[in-house]
């Protein structure tokens, strides 16, 4: 075995190399995990995409439509408003700089009679689309936990 002085100085160094860049991939695992889901969502573009294609889905769902109320809304409010609104409301509720200035969920959907059914055929068409845009599985969890969150305020009949 090699004892000369220049071997044990390239081991020291190759040690704090190695301690360097540990270090660094923690460090860069957490500015990643310190970024917000809508900085990990890649901002406004992506998530008004994904909004789009949402509502677009909801729009043609059979067991929404099945509901009269439900129907008889979206013939009064105009799809790229509501897209407008969602947008707006998903870019502030993932820490975006957006300000949602829609009606709260209860007042917004009060009205509608929705039930847990109509609720769960809502989610898979929200997972669905999660899906198609290859949003990885935790911003998925990180954002259907956020739809979870205003069920009590939505849904009125199981």
């Amino acid at each position: 075995m090699l004892k000369s002085p220049s071997f044990a100085k390239t081991v020291v160094r190759a040690g704090l190399l190695a301690l360097m860049l540990g270090t660094a991939t923690v460090q860069a695992a957490e500015a990643q995990t310190a970024k917000s889901l809508y900085d990990r969502l890649g901002g406004d573009y992506p998530i008004s995409v994904v909004v789009d294609t949402f509502i677009d889905l909801l729009l043609v769902n059979d067991v929404l439509n099945a509901n009269p109320a439900i129907d008889a809304a979206r013939k009064r409010v105009p799809a790229a408003a509501l897209k407008f609104r969602v947008t707006e409301l998903v870019c502030q509720q993932t820490g975006g700089p957006c300000k949602y200035t829609g009606r709260g969920m209860k007042e917004s959907h009060a009205h509608l009679n929705i039930s847990e059914k109509e609720w769960q055929a809502m989610l898979t068409d929200f997972r669905r689309v999660l899906n198609n845009y290859g949003v990885p599985a935790k911003e998925q969890r990180e954002l259907v936990a956020i739809v979870e969150s205003t069920k009590n305020d939505i849904v009125v009949r199981k």
